[in-house]
């Protein structure tokens, strides 16, 4: 009866499985989150950097519609309905727009439109603005 008990302790040590503990588990998650905690910032300027695409691209939208209404009429509108462009709802009215783009100032010979980041996409109080003339010179007024 001694031998089947010892037969049978053996089998059991041999049907164990080896893993890891749970601290081997939790030490290992803990390593991967202070690695993508490390990564993370970094990946900030690149989102703001893919938003201001839309700016820029909305802009040159503008600056197109400028020009043709300027063939036209022979004069820059400060109307956006005039001109033909429509206002994406912004982020902050249940839209996906990023930015908000309103014409500063139009005249018989030049114009300036302005696109202005609804919301702080790094969280440092500023608020990301692109500009566009009648020359279309592209210039980022306030940087993200």
């Amino acid at each position: 009866m001694r031998k089947i008990f010892l037969k049978s302790s053996k089998i059991l040590k041999k049907g164990m499985i080896k893993a890891y503990s749970m601290t081997e588990i939790l030490i290992v998650l803990c390593i991967i989150g202070i690695i993508l905690l490390m990564v993370l910032p970094n990946q900030t300027s690149v989102i703001s950097q893919a938003k201001a695409i839309e700016a820029q691209a909305m802009l040159n939208q503008v600056y197109g519609l400028e020009k043709s209404h300027f063939y036209r009429f022979s004069k820059y509108s400060s109307n956006m309905e005039e001109i033909g462009f429509e206002q994406e709802l912004t982020v902050d009215e249940g839209g996906q727009a990023v930015y908000r783009i309103e014409i500063i100032e139009a005249s018989n010979e030049s114009f300036l439109a302005r696109a202005t980041s609804v919301s702080d996409l790094d969280g440092d109080g500023a608020y990301n603005t692109w500009e566009i003339d009648n020359k279309k010179i592209l210039t980022e007024t306030v940087k993200e």
